[in-house]
């Protein structure tokens, strides 16, 4: 074997490895966090709520419990969808920077590819709800794909505009860095690249993936696909099991994910270089530790503190929230970096 075809294997073997290794390490937090986020939530709102392990216990209890197919159904496309939604989900694990370190695929892609990755798991669950035969679900699924694409402009245009601005402040480097990649986000950090009406324009930004990362993880007031005093809990009414537990999985690393990539776009900081630690073992435990902080903090004002604050929106309300409110406020965003450029 050549020394570059043993490179390449050895590489593989790293990004599989390294794959399940960081997937098993997320998807244990995001259950941890949604342990979390139900208690608090519940304590907000004068409830003692489940246990914080109670996210553990569900998946236990639901992959021991047997799949139903409904007559009708499209077998193969309803049995399909569930896993289609997890790997995904999990993708995005995988070219979002997690715990103070680089992405592990982050080589291969950068913030856009995210946006795109971002639909695949609501197009999943859309997809099982059309194929269950339900009138339930399909209700859900339609109202599913219209958050879907409602979301998709704030999304899109926040993070263009994150990427624009870099861009526009690193042009002179040569060669020229791609504006849109974690590693250039990281490095050149919106917050030192403006002024005064740029940090106005950043937070806005913000606030706009704040308001999409409750709707991409399909919380109150964002949740019409799935109302349960509706439509019967929508796009799931008619899956159970271990295909259910699939879709649980799915829905709560999308969250964390989507949290962490919060964090990469408008947080990139870590912790160790400003306290003056050296050593590579404890400076990657402090900035693990600081990361978890960070992507808290975002999954508690953007979920949590929502979900308790407001009740669910009609579906129209909610398409009205993205298309219309939160477009408009990214604009906002975008016209105030640009501004802040020109001055």
């Amino acid at each position: 074997m050549s020394l570059l075809g043993e490179n390449i294997w050895i590489n593989g073997v790293i990004i599989i490895v390294g794959s399940a290794v960081l997937v098993f390490i997320g998807g244990v937090f995001s259950m941890l966090y949604r342990g979390i986020d139900r208690k608090l939530v519940a304590h907000m709102q004068g409830r003692v709520g489940p246990p914080i392990v109670q996210p553990f216990r569900d998946v236990q209890k639901l992959m021991m419990k047997e799949s139903i197919i409904p007559d009708g159904a499209v077998s193969w496309l309803f049995k399909a969808a569930p896993f289609i939604c997890l790997i995904t989900s999990a993708l995005l694990l995988l070219y979002i920077p997690m715990f103070g370190l680089q992405a592990l695929l982050g080589g291969f892609g950068d913030a856009l590819l995210i946006v795109y990755l971002l639909i695949l798991p609501s197009l999943a669950l859309a997809v099982g709800g059309f194929a269950s035969s339900s009138p339930y679900a399909t209700v859900g699924a339609q109202r599913e794909m219209v958050v879907l694409m409602s979301l998709e402009f704030p999304l899109a245009i926040a993070i263009v505009s994150l990427g624009w601005r870099i861009g526009h402040a690193t042009t002179q480097l040569t060669p020229p860095a791609n504006p849109f990649m974690f590693s250039t986000i990281a490095e050149y950090p919106i917050w030192s690249l403006v002024g005064p009406l740029g940090i106005v324009g950043g937070l806005i930004l913000v606030f706009t993936l704040m308001v999409v990362t409750s709707g991409k993880g399909a919380k109150v007031p964002f949740d019409a696909a799935e109302a349960e005093t509706e439509i019967a809990g929508g796009v799931l009414v008619e899956y159970s099991g271990r295909n259910l537990c699939l879709f649980y999985l799915a829905d709560i690393i999308k969250a964390f994910a989507m949290a962490s990539l919060v964090v990469a776009l408008f947080i990139p900081y870590n912790l160790s270089p400003l306290i003056g630690i050296g050593t590579p073992v404890l400076a990657g435990i402090v900035d693990g530790l600081f990361f978890l902080v960070k992507v808290f903090a975002v999954m508690f004002i953007s979920m949590s503190v929502i979900r308790t604050a407001m009740a669910r929106f009609k579906i129209s309300q909610a398409s009205w929230v993205y298309i219309i409110g939160m477009t408009l406020v990214s604009l906002v965003g975008l016209i105030l970096l640009a501004v802040d450029s020109m001055v």
